[in-house]
């Protein structure tokens, strides 16, 4: 898929070293002690659900679902989004967190959270549920978990804590 300004694909192996980078630039060594990171540690992305925005054939945005649990219920925590910032307010980031999205739902998933800002997130389907309503292994502001479902009725009694899925060793 293309815009007039970014291409969009699955994210492949050979992408990992520049998106790494670009976590690293953008959020610091502080990012493993994240909520999120924490829930994602040990757990590979999915790789159906994952994709990258190139410009002129280079990667500027990455955003990636991993599948968690919350209350034992399966569901996708959706990032890190980043955005290389000479191309931030562009397009890119909202045009990822649709298509994986989107993409999950055609899987038939239900449920996709992550931790950030509502005025960012809530155009994009996403919504807050409630203080605590989710909670997640590390610290995290309980006023940035917010969900989104992905068919009707899918965050009906949605409440717990967010856990990672463990893989088996010869599926990672």
């Amino acid at each position: 898929m293309t815009s007039a300004t970014f291409a969009y694909r699955l994210e492949q192996p050979a992408d990992v070293p520049t998106i790494e980078s670009l976590h690293a630039s953008l959020f610091g060594p502080e990012r493993f002690k994240r909520a999120a990171y924490v829930l994602r540690d040990g757990v590979p992305p999915d790789p159906t659900l994952s994709f990258v925005a190139t410009r002129d054939g280079r990667l500027v945005a990455s955003v990636r679902l991993t599948p968690i649990l919350i209350g034992h219920r399966p569901a996708l925590l959706l990032g890190p989004l980043v955005v290389d910032p000479q191309f931030k307010g562009q397009g890119a980031g909202r045009t990822l967190v649709r298509m994986c999205c989107a993409e999950a739902c055609r899987q038939g998933h239900e449920v996709v959270m992550l931790v950030g800002d509502l005025p960012y997130y809530g155009p994009l389907g996403f919504t807050f549920l409630g203080r605590d309503v989710i909670t997640l292994p590390a610290w995290v502001d309980p006023d940035r978990v917010l969900v989104c479902g992905l068919r009707e009725g899918a965050l009906d009694g949605l409440a717990g804590a967010a856990e990672r899925v463990l893989l088996p060793a010869n599926r990672k």
